[in-house]
């Protein structure tokens, strides 16, 4: 009877949010199969490759294509900062100078929130994971989802699973991993369509307007895409009060650094 091969894995960190809560912390065994590379292995048990930075094989730094041996221990790191080794090969990609998104369906309400703060996000509720992977590829734009299966396409460079189903507690997820605290310019893209929003003169926009609008309010914004108009009433101060809170939990600290 032939004898079977296993591996053993090991993740680090908050890789361990993609495993069965007996396999966090530890080393588990798994299956070895004939050719598999080590990004087979770790992706079968439910980690993707886009949130790994290291990968070791008995201690040594390895890339994606690393071969198997049985009984190897494969350790994921999502960081290499949890290592004190600098021979490392880092396998996640830096970040695109620009910062862009495109999100999975059902994230609709993220998007807003995004697109609240200034950053570029697209979103349809009708694209299918092989289109999105595509436009992520074409445009540079890191993946945002809840469908672990589109982020293990070896064509995506870019992208995070987002660990809560709630939007507010999946924007602190996306700001925080990213560390775009600094990068945000809210109310700069329009919360509809994800264009640019330029101020424009109330005469130009007069004739569009109701009666009250054009008799409380002076200063208007309009979406150079879509062209539909804003301004600065009450929703735009509920809109003003959740940045604020939201900043202030992201920095609970920022008082003492003044």
């Amino acid at each position: 009877m032939k004898k079977l091969s296993f591996i053993w894995i090991r993740a680090f960190g908050n890789l361990n949010d993609f495993l069965p809560s007996d396999y966090r912390q530890k080393p588990f065994r798994v299956k070895l199969r004939l050719g598999q590379t080590v990004k087979d292995a770790v992706e079968s048990v439910g980690i993707p490759h886009v949130e790994i930075d290291v990968l070791t094989i008995n201690g040594h730094a390895v890339g994606f294509d690393g071969s198997l041996s049985s009984g190897d221990l494969v350790n994921v790191y999502p960081t290499a900062k949890l290592l004190d080794d600098t021979s490392n090969i880092h396998l996640r990609p830096a970040l695109p100078g620009e910062i862009r998104f495109i999100l999975d369906v059902h994230l609709g309400k993220l998007a807003k929130y995004l697109r609240m703060l200034g950053f570029d996000t697209l979103y349809r509720n009708h694209m299918d994971d092989d289109v999105i992977a595509d436009i992520a590829v074409a445009e540079n734009r890191i993946v945002l989802t809840r469908d672990l299966g589109i982020l293990k396409y070896n064509r995506v460079l870019y992208g995070y699973w987002l660990r809560s189903q709630h939007s507010k507690k999946q924007l602190s997820e996306v700001i925080d991993h990213f560390g775009l605290i600094r990068a945000i310019r809210p109310f700069t893209r329009c919360m509809q369509c994800n264009g640019h929003m330029e101020e424009v003169p109330k005469e130009e926009v007069a004739k569009d307007l109701e009666t009250g609008t054009r008799r409380y309010y002076d200063q208007f914004y309009r979406c150079t895409d879509c062209g539909k108009v804003f301004w600065e009433g009450s929703h735009f101060a509920h809109m003003n009060l959740f940045i604020d809170e939201f900043l202030d939990k992201m920095n609970p600290n920022s008082s003492d650094d003044a």
